[in-house]
């Protein structure tokens, strides 16, 4: 009795809040060290904290070190060793086909609009929402990336440049994009293999977010940069919640991650601008050679891929395997066509 009686007595002195806290464990394949990451990390989370004051608590892991990019989705749905994590639908692309026609456009927002254009898709568009619940999670914000660069070893002036070259994408999209504009388009895993096929010169180029270029350091061996605000990549990070720890919140902590997400969303936008050209100014200060296309060019890049004729043609593919995607990407088009910055 007496030892149970001193054990209620400390308890006493702890904080209501402390007692009643959740700890919440997030998952992240990429190291804190990028914009994307930062931000989660200092903007979103920290709201969290913030609105829930204090009841809830992130405990977030970084670098893989709890699930890969391509194990996110299923780690977080099953809830055992994370409550959280980023999903990248790219890497989920058999159980997450109707994600994959965000990258289906060579051309799209960027900054606060394109943070807007993800947010107005998902409530436009309740079959993306319901195609994260089928995998048993819940969607609590919408992180985006940076606009596509192509990178070059040899020179490169105009992105006609590109032609009976080899070129380097990861997404099956862009990979038909590069095709039809001539490119001879490679797949190769992202880091040091990349590197090394640019400094063997078995590469010529790379069609890629500029920050993910920019963090590997590409530009010392493709110094030869050709950007733009509205190349669109389509990139998306949605910061997903087991399904059974988000019903299993109280209405008070789901209204503070909602407020926390507005918040974080109304900062995303200016945040991305501000990486955006200061990026562009260390790439030139590290001597790369970086110009910025016009919107005819960007145009004409938009004509070059045929992106209509391959959208339809893996519309039709989905179709074969029960997949109706066509009146998702029929909604995605009218809500680019009605977004600012677009084109």
């Amino acid at each position: 009795m007496k030892r149970l009686a001193a054990l209620l007595l400390a308890l006493s002195f702890f904080p209501v809040a402390a007692l009643a806290q959740t700890i919440l464990r997030y998952s992240d394949h990429e190291p804190l060290d990028g914009m994307r990451p930062k931000f989660i990390k200092d903007v979103l989370f920290a709201a969290i904290e913030k609105e829930s004051s204090g009841r809830l608590k992130i405990e977030d892991h970084w670098d893989g070190s709890v699930a890969t990019g391509y194990d996110a989705l299923r780690v977080a749905g099953e809830g055992k060793l994370t409550d959280m994590a980023v999903v990248v639908p790219e890497y989920s692309a058999g159980t997450l086909p109707l994600h994959q026609l965000f990258k289906s456009f060579p051309t799209g927002p960027s900054g606060a609009r394109q943070v807007d254009f993800f947010r107005r898709s998902y409530a436009g568009i309740p079959a993306l929402t319901a195609e994260l619940q089928r995998n048993h999670v819940v969607p609590v914000f919408l992180a985006t990336g940076y606009p596509v660069a192509f990178l070059s070893r040899p020179p490169l002036d105009a992105l006609t440049g590109i032609e009976r070259h080899t070129w380097r994408s990861a997404s099956f999209w862009h990979q038909d994009f590069l095709r039809n504009a001539g490119a001879t388009p490679r797949s190769i895993p992202w880091g040091d293999a990349v590197f090394n096929a640019m400094r063997d010169q078995t590469l010529d180029g790379l069609m890629v977010n500029a920050d993910s270029a920019y963090m590997l350091k590409i530009h010392e061996l493709a110094p030869n940069i050709l950007m733009a605000r509205n190349l669109w990549l389509g990139h998306l990070y949605v910061v997903a919640m087991n399904r059974d720890t988000w019903d299993g919140l109280e209405a008070r902590d789901q209204q503070a991650i909602r407020r926390a997400a507005e918040s974080a969303y109304a900062q995303l936008g200016p945040v991305m601008d501000d990486n955006f050209d200061a990026m562009v100014g260390d790439l030139r200060n590290a001597g790369a050679k970086v110009r910025l296309l016009s919107r005819e060019e960007v145009a004409a890049w938009r004509g070059a891929t045929r992106y209509r004729e391959v959208q339809a043609a893996w519309v039709a593919d989905q179709r074969g395997k029960g997949v109706d995607a066509g009146p998702v990407l029929e909604q995605m088009t009218d809500l680019l066509r009605t977004t600012a910055g677009s084109d």
